[in-house]
């Protein structure tokens, strides 16, 4: 990051500051281009509020690296509801007592990168001695989240795994009472199973009943939609490179947020699959992904928009090698960045229409996927949104 702006800044200053000089009169120093990726009335969106409360313990193997694998194309598929919503992402991972840990709860967010660093770092262990600690989970994921209050929102539980619940802790909220409270506060809880242990069928079918959700079946790993392209590895690199196109500005602790944020974008672009990179970029794409790409206090966007004015911004608050330069310079910066992301995202958009048309194609070459992790999970949404105001017109996911 700091080699490409110290780059950009060398091409301003080399730049003759007369052919600036009507960019720099405009907008805060910039002229704005684009409509603005973050739609400025978002806090009057529809919202979705959606936690995965996910076995870990050794059995689950499969499943966990299906949802590495997956989360991103689940987040384009709410993305593509009508009108299209804020997204958050939470999660519950869980085990038993006596295990590593009996729960651990990442909280909602809209910064999915975020969340789903911390899901790269899940690891199927322990278990193995039949029921787990459900109870705990789904009690930590009613109770320990911070659930939107905005009225209409489409709040949503998730529960996957493949054992029942003990039953038999005499200092444990049982799943009935959690349930009744999450009826209360608005929230659906679904269960899908993961396997065919008979012991564990009965008690999701009733947790699904009791939390107005939904019960379904898939097999031990999930059986999810899982096809290589031959778009996603250009897909990926261009995303990486529209990543290093975000600059910050703020105070030390925003900054330091801001620190964090970039952090888990460089962890998953070292550590994650080309596919699933490439699926992190067709979300990001959306407009629903554009919170979760640019975060808060991102400059290019917020002065190429109009809403905020690069003068009136303290030079300590600006990236350190913007800092020393002249207004000039500064918006020299901010308009060649500007430039470079929108073509970077003209050619990942044209792709990724590319990449989904590819998959639409194989899987209908294939006969479908109805019974996929990736459909039962859509045509739930589909089903729940749906009585909200939320629209979903397509036959299929997003892959």
């Amino acid at each position: 990051m700091k080699s490409k702006l110290i780059a950009l800044a060398l091409f301003a200053i080399t730049t003759a500051t007369v052919a600036l000089l009507p960019a720099y009169r405009s907008v805060g120093g910039v002229t704005p281009a684009d409509p603005p990726l973050v739609d400025p009335t978002a806090n009057d969106r529809s919202r979705i509020d959606v936690v995965f409360v996910l076995d870990t313990t050794g059995s689950m193997g499969g499943l966990i690296q299906a949802a590495k694998e997956k989360i991103w194309s689940i987040a384009t598929t709410l993305a593509s509801a009508q009108p299209a919503p804020e997204i958050r992402m939470g999660l519950v991972a869980y085990r038993d007592r006596g295990d590593a840990y009996v729960t651990r709860v990442v909280d909602l967010s809209g910064d999915l990168d975020s969340m789903y660093a911390t899901l790269m770092d899940f690891k199927a262990d322990g278990g193995g001695d039949g029921p787990e600690s459900v109870n705990q989970a789904l009690h930590d994921a009613v109770h320990e989240v911070s659930w939107s209050q905005q009225a209409g929102t489409y709040k949503v539980v998730f529960l996957v795994g493949d054992a029942p619940p003990h039953m038999d802790y005499t200092n444990d909220v049982k799943y009935p009472d959690t349930l009744r409270a999450a009826k209360a506060k608005g929230i659906v809880v679904n269960a899908i199973q993961c396997g065919q242990e008979g012991d564990t069928t009965p008690a999701w079918q009733r947790i699904a009943k009791l939390g107005a959700g939904r019960y379904f079946q898939v097999e031990q790993a999930g059986n999810a939609v899982a096809i290589a392209t031959p778009y996603d590895e250009k897909i990926a690199g261009l995303s990486e490179k529209l990543d290093d196109t975000r600059l910050y500005y703020g105070t030390p602790e925003e900054k330091e947020k801001q620190r964090r944020k970039l952090e888990a974008a460089d962890k998953l672009h070292a550590a994650s699959s080309v596919a699933s990179l490439a699926r992190r970029a067709t979300f990001n794409a959306s407009k629903s992904g554009a919170a979760n790409f640019l975060g808060e206090g991102e400059l290019v966007e917020e002065v190429t928009s109009g809403r905020v004015d690069l003068s009136s911004i303290d030079k300590d608050q600006l990236p350190a090698p913007m800092q020393a330069m002249a207004p000039e310079e500064q918006a020299a910066v901010i308009s060649e960045t500007a430039e470079q992301r929108n073509e970077l995202k003209r050619q990942i958009d044209e792709l990724t229409k590319e990449r989904a048309a590819y998959l639409n194609r194989k899987v209908e070459e294939a006969g479908g996927a109805r019974d996929s992790l990736d459909d039962q999970i859509y045509h739930t949404v589909r089903e729940q949104a749906g009585k909200l105001g939320l629209s979903y017109d397509a036959d299929a996911p997003a892959y």
